[in-house]
């Protein structure tokens, strides 16, 4: 196991191909999201109605959301782009991410509980050169 940041443990981890992702690089994810008690946070369900059909990717019959960020620009919470970071294209990894780099005291409303510790499965689908 290796720990990163105060807040961050990665629990498991496949690696993939090519040179790692790093701050700058452009790279197109999937995750799920899963409350420390092993209850899904059904975002992709939710989402992936409202959203364009080339943005949903389906594996093994589950539905994900293709999200697309620049690492390092802050557009996703801070525990899930600590996890991209050094992780190469088809990669994996399943992160404990505590409420401080995810969504705070706030939560979201009938989805993240206030103060939720995380646990969430990442996979780099592709990364791009710098923005």
């Amino acid at each position: 196991m290796m720990k990163r940041l105060s807040g961050l443990k990665i629990l498991d981890e496949r690696e993939g191909e090519g040179q790692p992702a790093q701050k700058g690089d452009r790279v197109i994810y999937n995750c799920r999201i899963f409350l420390n008690k092993g209850d899904e946070v059904m975002l992709n369900a939710k989402q992936a109605d409202h959203l364009p059909k080339d943005m949903i990717r389906v594996v093994d019959g589950e539905r994900f959301v293709d999200r697309k960020t620049v690492l390092g620009s802050r557009q996703t919470i801070a525990g899930v782009e600590h996890a991209l970071m050094g992780m190469k294209a088809g990669g994996y990894r399943k992160v404990r991410i505590g409420p401080h780099l995810a969504y705070r005291e706030k939560g979201i409303p009938d989805l993240i509980p206030p103060g939720a510790v995380l646990v969430v499965e990442v996979w780099l689908r592709t990364k791009m050169e710098k923005a």
